[in-house]
């Protein structure tokens, strides 16, 4: 849409002029559950009345500025009580304010906005099981300004004022606690001053559960939200156990009270991301409400959302960023705090955390910095654009690992007593990264300049690798850790560092059969070679393992020995994180063509089934996957996946009955399953002919059995809307969406193609779902025709939809599986005449990153 976008000078120079003082947002959404009224949203949905009235203060006399408003129509503007032509004032998504007279200033904005099925301003979503309507927003970053007019930057902050006009019978929830109605409208009490993206509004008839946190005489009142058709699969009790694990936690290392008058989660339909800060009422995705049967990482995972926004209501809503530029630390932050309260919080289930995250986190981070558009972790942005396609593995996972090399290097107390100083010191305001790190030097005594020069102003990633020099009788005679800065991607940005790391070196020996580490030195590494003389006049241990602990951001390399051992006992570390960095190392060398993806596939089947942790065995799953589906040898991949599927059917007989283990290798085998009796065994369990001790078949499974037979032709449209029937939700409708574009026909793909590139109708989520269908590893030769549509199609797609809907669509259907140079030669020829904007120029390099690896990986395996 024209005149979305807004400049970091614009903002800077709006800031300058203006002070926001208060908001006063009247929304009628009594129509909400018939769709509104119809009016001209683009989207042919329905239309709400907003009336905004907003209080400010302007700096100089005479000074022109703007308020952002995305909405079909705009019927008054009233400023400081005259009227204003809307016609003459509102173009491109702005509200011109021209001649502001110094000082106090009102201006009240009567509009008709959108509902949305996008996950974007205001969403509405029918429920199927129901038929009731259930709202949320969704603000971040830009989208406040679909519901209310606002000046939409998070350093002008305000306070806000909901009254809301909505069905009877009804909940509205909002920042501040939800007042009695009056008949059916409901006038909310003003929020502390927050910025505009973290305002929300939920509405609908949800299901609530109420409990509360009690410390030193205060309560902070607790609420869990879901859809009434959800409510039997809600798990308050374990929810609210994790909120008030965080809520220790986090008050005691911030020392600093919650700073909202309550504190409500609310699973919604349809969302986009995994869970969204909003103040005093977080909205998660609903599939966090388990239907069925999941393995205790999801549980993890579900937790580590959980801890996520709450450590945002401290930093990033009671503390903000000034500008985008400071999203990695706003979500690093986040991040790293969740993990650290997984990992240290007394009682906690998840003491394991970090080796979760070295397995996920880490190894998307350093995927994300090994492409195109790596950046530094404090990037440029420059205007909403960019910050739109910046919620990245550099901003999220590097981010959080360097703030964890942070607190190795300032010390653990010493981070947090900084942090609390940060705290008291701008609450309620606006920050930049400076203000944080002045903190730290304050209570660690070191100079963090330099270190922020060289870890948040440059991208890439470095190498450490040991050399080792032993004599006769394996004493160690010399040992120095190397680094190296390799270069950066073709095309990114800067120059290769070297950088100041703080590790852990752990020494392993072999005793009855497993590795465990019998010595751990911790040092400062900074240049090209640190001696470390501690090792010096040692035996050579059976592995020596730099990074131990994964205190800092490297890719690191084992030494010959070290590999021999790792290699042959990848399984019998006795603990789970030593094997997690090993694991992510073999994965690295595999992506990175220095392993073949056969000999990575032997790896695997070597020392999973001593793999403990299931979070680690399901991320081997996926690994392994990927890389027979696209690192594999063409010729050598059906071996290669017939013998992972053989391997999965086994471990999931062998699996101990009912155990996550044994849910996971069925999910593994049934995402794989290709020969007849394989797939008659899926069809058995399916149908109940065949079972497996302790193995409940229920919804989920059941419809990964389906999309498996769909996809090989096993299943038709009547055995897909059969299982529909058994599963009349909108989980069930999504499924089925996946299965139906699944299926390898020319007609399936058609229709599924057609679905979501010549109509703009799907919802969000449906179009997640069939693009995910439509995309099959096997199904190579039937898609490729789609690689010139997808061309042809790209540019208008990124013009044309809003930018959720449109990147779902240029990362998804991009063809990744047509592995080729001719994939390369049509993405290089589509750049170079298209001329597509950053964003959309940053999307494509990154997928057609994809396909290069790819080659030299396929070319590595082939070569054994």
């Amino acid at each position: 849409m024209p005149g979305t976008n807004l400049t970091r000078d614009e903002a800077q120079e709006r800031a300058r002029l203006l002070t926001v003082d208060a908001y006063e947002i009247d929304l009628d959404l009594s129509g909400a559950q018939e769709g509104g009224t119809p009016g001209d949203d683009g989207k042919g949905g329905g239309t709400y009345r907003s009336v905004t009235t907003v209080r400010f203060d302007v700096a100089e006399a005479g000074a022109d500025s703007f308020i952002d408003l995305v909405a079909p129509a705009v019927h008054e503007v009233v400023l400081n009580g005259e009227a204003l032509d809307p016609g003459a004032v509102f173009q491109d998504s702005r509200i011109s304010l021209a001649g502001l007279p110094a000082g106090r200033n009102e201006l009240t904005v009567v509009a008709d906005c959108a509902y949305t099925n996008t996950g974007e301003g205001l969403h509405r979503f029918v429920d199927p099981v129901d038929q009731q309507a259930y709202l949320y927003t969704q603000f971040e970053v830009p989208d406040a300004r679909r519901v209310f007019a606002s000046f939409e930057q998070p350093d002008l902050k305000a306070t806000f004022q909901f009254t809301v006009k909505a069905p009877e019978g009804w909940t509205v929830i909002s920042n501040a606690p939800t007042p009695e109605p009056s008949g059916n409208v409901w006038r909310f009490e003003p929020t502390p001053r927050i910025s505009t993206y973290i305002t929300a509004l939920i509405v609908g008839p949800y299901h609530s559960v109420h409990s509360s946190y009690e410390k030193d005489g205060r309560t902070v009142p607790l609420g869990i939200y879901c859809r009434p058709s959800l409510a039997e699969h809600l798990d308050a009790d374990e929810i609210f156990a994790v909120t008030r694990q965080g809520f220790e936690w986090f008050e005691e290392k911030f020392d600093y009270a919650y700073p909202f008058a309550k504190y409500d989660q609310l699973f919604v339909p349809e969302f986009n991301a995994g869970a969204m800060e909003n103040a005093g009422a977080v909205t998660i995705r609903d599939q966090y409400v388990f239907r069925s049967k999941v393995t205790d990482a999801a549980y993890e995972v579900r937790a580590e959302t959980i801890l996520h926004e709450l450590a945002h209501m401290w930093f990033g809503d009671l503390v903000t960023m000034e500008w985008w530029n400071d999203l990695w630390l706003n979500e690093s932050f986040a991040t790293y705090t969740s993990i650290a309260c997984q990992a240290y919080a007394p009682g906690s289930k998840w003491p394991h955390s970090w080796t979760t995250f070295a397995n996920s986190m880490k190894t998307w981070a350093y995927r994300q910095d090994q492409l195109p558009s790596t950046h530094p972790i404090m990037a440029e942005i420059n205007d909403l654009d960019d910050v739109l396609v910046n919620f990245d593995g550099i901003t999220y996972a590097k981010g959080a690992s360097v703030l964890k090399q942070l607190v190795a290097y300032v010390g653990m107390d010493e981070f947090f007593q900084g942090v609390q100083s940060y705290f008291k010191a701008h609450a309620y305001g606006n920050t930049r990264l400076s203000d944080l790190l002045g903190a730290l030097e304050e209570t660690s005594g070191r100079d963090l300049k330099t270190w922020s020069k060289k870890w948040l102003e440059t991208a890439g990633i470095n190498i450490l690798r040991p050399e080792i020099e032993v004599d006769a009788e394996g004493v160690i005679t010399s040992f120095a850790v190397k680094q190296e800065a390799p270069a950066l991607p073709a095309g990114a940005k800067g120059e290769p560092v070297l950088r100041p790391h703080r590790i852990a070196i752990g020494a392993y020996e072999l005793r009855d059969g497993k590795l465990v580490r019998t010595e751990r030195i911790e040092l400062d590494v900074d240049g090209e070679l640190t001696a470390v003389p501690q090792l010096v006049g040692t035996r050579r241990p059976a592995v020596l393992l730099l990074n131990d602990d994964d205190l800092s951001y490297a890719k690191v390399r084992l030494d010959e020995e070290s590999l021999k051992a790792v290699t042959a006992h990848l399984g019998d570390f006795t603990e789970s994180l030593p094997r997690a960095l090993s694991w992510a190392s073999a994965w690295d060398m595999t992506r990175d063509a220095e392993l073949p993806a056969r000999e990575y596939l032997s790896l695997v089947l070597s020392g999973i089934g001593k793999e403990s942790d299931i979070g680690v065995v399901q991320s081997l799953h996926r690994q392994v996957k990927l890389a027979l589906d696209l690192y594999a040898a063409p010729e050598w991949r059906e071996t290669g996946l017939a013998t992972w599927t053989a391997a999965a059917l086994e471990q999931l007989r062998a699996a101990e009955p009912g155990s996550d283990h044994q849910l996971a290798w069925a999910r593994a085998f049934a995402a794989s399953a290709r020969t007849d009796a394989q797939l008659d065994l899926l069809q058995g369990l399916l149908d109940g002919t065949e079972e497996i001790a302790g193995l409940a078949v229920d919804t989920e499974l059941r419809w990964g059995l389906l999309q498996r037979l769909a996809a090989t032709g096993r299943a038709d449209e009547k055995a897909i809307a059969a299982e529909l029937d058994r599963d009349k939700t909108s989980a069930g409708e999504r499924h089925a969406a996946t299965a139906r574009a699944a299926r390898p026909t020319a007609e399936a793909k058609a229709a599924a193609w057609a679905s979501v590139v010549e109509s703009d109708k799907l919802p969000n989520s449906l179009q997640e779902a069939v693009i995910g269908g439509f995309v099959q590893p096997d199904q190579r030769e039937l898609l490729a025709p789609y690689t010139a549509k997808y061309f042809a199609a790209v540019k208008d797609i990124w013009g044309s939809r809003s930018h959720e809907m449109a990147q779902q669509i240029v990362v998804g259907h991009y063809p990744a599986l047509q592995v080729s140079q001719e994939t390369l030669d049509a993405t290089d020829a589509w750049l170079a005449s298209a001329e597509p904007t950053p964003a959309l120029r940053r999307l494509m390099t990154e997928s057609r990153a994809g396909i290069e690896r790819a080659l030299k990986a396929q070319a590595a395996d082939a070569a054994v």
